[in-house]
C-alpha cells in the first residue's frame, strides 16, 4: 500500500535532461519539449505577427531548428530562455521580410507626385541622420524603441517579447526618443526654419 505523505505523480524531467535524451535522439523527449513550450511560443510570436497561421508556421520552424541541431546545441541560457529568443528572432526576421516585400510592390515604388531634387536629398539626408541616431543607441533601447516605431508592437507586446517589465519599456522608449531628439535636433530646427 504506497504512503499518503508521497503522491503518485510522476517526476517531470528538467530541461536539462530532456535536451540531453533530445540530443540523444530520443524522439519522446522531444515531444515533451514541443508540448511544453509550443503554447507560449505560438503567444510571443502572434503578438509580434498578428497573425495565428505565421505565428504557428514560426514556432514549427524552431522546433524543427532544434531538432535538427540537437546534437552541436550548447546553452548558454535555459531551454526556455533559447526558445524565446529564437522565436523572437524569427519572427522579427519576418516581419522585416514583409517590410523589404511591401517596399518592392510596384504600387509602393510609384510616386504620387515627383519631389524637387533638393526635397529628395533631404528626405535622404535625414533618414541616413534618423538611421545613425537609431544605431547608436544602447542595444536594450534601440530594442525597445524599434520593437514599438518600427514593428509596431505594443508596450506590453514589447515587455513580454524582452522578458522585461512594463516599466522597463517605458523608461527604455523615453530614453530613446530624448536622445533622438537631441541627435536630431539640427534636422527639426532646419524643418522650422522661414529663411
Amino acid at each position: 500500500m504506497p504512503d499518503p505523505a508521497s503522491p503518485l505523480r510522476p517526476t517531470v524531467p528538467s530541461d536539462r535532461e530532456l535536451l540531453e535524451r533530445v540530443r540523444a535522439g530520443e524522439q519522446a523527449a522531444f515531444e515533451i519539449i514541443f508540448r511544453t513550450h509550443y503554447p507560449q511560443l505560438v503567444g510571443l510570436a502572434e503578438a509580434m505577427l498578428r497573425a495565428r497561421a505565421a505565428a504557428e508556421d514560426v514556432v514549427q520552424d524552431v522546433m524543427l531548428e532544434l531538432w535538427r541541431r540537437r546534437q552541436d546545441l550548447v546553452l548558454e541560457t535555459s531551454l526556455r530562455a533559447y526558445l524565446l529568443r529564437a522565436t523572437r528572432n524569427r519572427a522579427l526576421n519576418q516581419i522585416r521580410h514583409r517590410r523589404v516585400a511591401e517596399r518592392a510592390r510596384p504600387e509602393a515604388l510609384a510616386p504620387a507626385a515627383a519631389p524637387s531634387a533638393d526635397q529628395d536629398l533631404e528626405e535622404r539626408e535625414l533618414g541616413r541622420a534618423v538611421a545613425r541616431a537609431v544605431s547608436e543607441l544602447p542595444e536594450r533601447c534601440r530594442e525597445v524603441f524599434e520593437l514599438s516605431r518600427v514593428h509596431g508592437l505594443k508596450y506590453a507586446e514589447i515587455a513580454q517579447v524582452l522578458g522585461i517589465s512594463i516599466k522597463t519599456v517605458e523608461t527604455q522608449m523615453g530614453k530613446a526618443i530624448r536622445v533622438l531628439r537631441d541627435r536630431l535636433a539640427p534636422w527639426v530646427s532646419r524643418g522650422t526654419d522661414p529663411s
